[in-house]
């Protein structure tokens, strides 16, 4: 079973930056980033693909402003995120798989406790 530990979630004012860090301790193929605002369901964020870096985001939402990153040797990605927006709020989620990408809750294999990311305007 591997864990994943988060850090870097608070409370920040509109436009301004975070950066999210997530380790794992074991072995995984992709880790990433879902969210979950209050009454909506998880939603894909954003993934790295260790076998060759790359990078997959979920739309025009995030992409421009967010950037997923990771160092394999040590299982650990990254979240940063710019010019955060109040709609950013919500819990975000580390996550692991042994599929070589995924945007589906479903498919997770691992999941990180949550950060809370609040973005007051």
């Amino acid at each position: 079973q591997v864990q994943l530990v988060e850090s870097g979630g608070g409370l920040v004012q509109a436009g301004a930056s975070l950066r999210l860090s997530c380790a794992a301790s074991g072995r995984t193929l992709t880790m990433g980033w879902f969210r979950q605002a209050p009454g909506k369901q998880r939603e894909f964020v954003a993934f790295i693909r260790w076998m060759d870096g790359s990078t997959y985001y979920a739309d025009d939402s995030v992409k421009g402003r967010f950037t997923v990153s990771g160092d394999n040797a040590r299982r650990t990605v990254y979240l940063q995120m710019n010019n955060l927006k109040p709609e950013d709020t919500a819990v975000y989620y580390c996550a692991g798989t042994t599929r070589t990408t995924t945007t589906r809750p479903s498919e997770v294999d691992y999941w990180g406790q949550g950060t809370q990311v609040t973005v007051d305007s």
